[in-house]
């Protein structure tokens, strides 16, 4: 059975970054379409970025465009977010998520959660002011 398990969360200060880690192991792991999600106290859980491996297309949400960016290995089945200029709003857990099988989503699905069959359990973002 396939697992996510994210990492590089922390407490870092306001401007600040951090690198997350996503690594799938188990079972037969195929992707094209892998994601990050975030949920801050209180909050529903919301889409930061994505990658669309086949097409090289990568997506973000408006918060964080030109802050955070959106890697994959894809011969290590990891990807990454790397997170600059870390703001106190960007305080969450962060969830990586992946979409299985061959074919990636359509750019208009990819800040659905809904579309991602494979969850990690969370990593914990706290930027302090």
């Amino acid at each position: 059975q396939v697992q996510l398990v994210e990492s590089g969360g922390g407490l870092v200060q306001v401007g600040g970054s951090l690198r997350l880690s996503c690594s799938a192991s188990g079972g037969t792991f195929m992707s094209n379409t892998m994601g990050w999600f975030r949920q801050a106290p209180g909050k529903e859980r919301e889409f930061v970025a994505a990658i669309r491996w086949n097409y090289g297309n990568t997506h973000y949400t408006d918060a964080v465009k030109g802050r955070f960016t959106v890697s994959r290995d894809g011969a290590k089945n990891t990807w990454y977010l790397q997170m600059n200029s870390l703001k106190p709003e960007d305080t969450a857990v962060y969830y990586c998520a992946a979409r299985s099988g061959s074919a990636a989503l359509i750019a208009g699905r990819v800040g659905s959660a809904r579309e991602y069959d494979y969850w990690g359990r969370g990593t914990q973002v706290t930027v302090s002011s």
